[in-house]
């Protein structure tokens, strides 16, 4: 990796653990895309200027890694941290023109052997999957890009085939193809003739003709007076309602009034 080497030569004599030489490896890919360290810490101070080594001190805690950066076209400004956790590295950047911050965590033992700290050509491993980490997870311009596209996809409407719609209502038939079941507007019982007229052959209705009913007929006529048999229990007074029909009934008790009815006691 070009570049790297020289750097790494520049400041093998200040790196005591290996967490530095991560730093170191990402410092570098900073400079790679586009980007000069200011200096140390988390403000700017006079006489900053961008630089493509570590500045004096950088690696002096130990347990914490704080740097500034600016893009080569000064149009972003990066604070750039990384954190100690046991054996692993959590970085942090944020742009403080966007406010966009971005965060990567490394297993220090993934990418460095401990045993060859000053040695280059032994130092490093897996170089290529953490400068593919760091350009994608950590480097604000790579990672904006990549979230716009992911927003892009995550918006733009699903392509679905009618098979993938269960819930999806048939297109209906033009209206001219389909005839409405209305009655006859010209018909006297047109609306509601079904229950003005329940004995004249019409569909539906609220009254229930015993006579259309599915069961068979005893041969009665309801207009002539006469209920079917067993209708009336033995000995009961009815009187047959009408209107009566050709066949009269014959006379009946109750045709005539019974004795005394106009006895006040009886």
């Amino acid at each position: 990796m070009a570049g790297l080497e020289v750097l790494f030569s520049c400041v093998s004599g200040a790196i005591t653990r290996p967490q530095d030489v991560v730093v170191c490896f990402v410092h570098w890919e900073f400079v790679q895309s586009g980007y000069k360290c200011l200096g140390t810490g988390d403000e700017p101070r006079d006489g900053d200027r961008k630089s493509e080594l570590l500045p004096a001190g950088w690696n002096t805690s130990g347990e914490l890694y704080t740097l500034r950066y600016r893009s080569n076209d000064d149009k972003s400004n990066l604070l750039f941290k990384a954190i100690t956790v046991d054996s692993t590295l959590i970085f942090n950047v944020m742009d403080s023109a966007t406010e966009q911050v971005s965060d990567l965590t490394v297993n220090v033992s993934d990418y460095i052997d401990a045993e060859h700290l000053h040695e280059f050509d032994s130092v490093f491993k897996n170089t290529e999957d953490l400068a593919k980490n760091v350009k994608i997870k950590l480097l604000p311009s790579v990672k904006g890009e990549s979230s716009k596209k992911a927003e892009k996809k995550r918006d733009d409407p699903p392509a679905y085939s009618k098979t993938d719609e269960p819930l999806r209502i048939p297109t209906r038939a033009p209206s001219s193809s389909r005839q409405p079941n209305w009655s006859d507007p010209l018909a006297p019982f047109a609306a509601g003739g079904s229950d003005l007229d329940p004995f004249g052959g019409r569909a539906g209705g609220m009254i229930v003709d015993p006579l259309r009913q599915g069961f068979p007929r005893s041969g009665f006529d309801p207009s002539g007076g006469v209920l079917p048999p067993g209708a009336v229990p033995p000995g009961a007074r009815f009187d047959p309602f009408g209107p009566v029909g050709r066949r009269r009934p014959g006379p009946d008790p109750d045709h005539m009034p019974p004795p005394g009815y106009d006895d006040m006691f009886m």
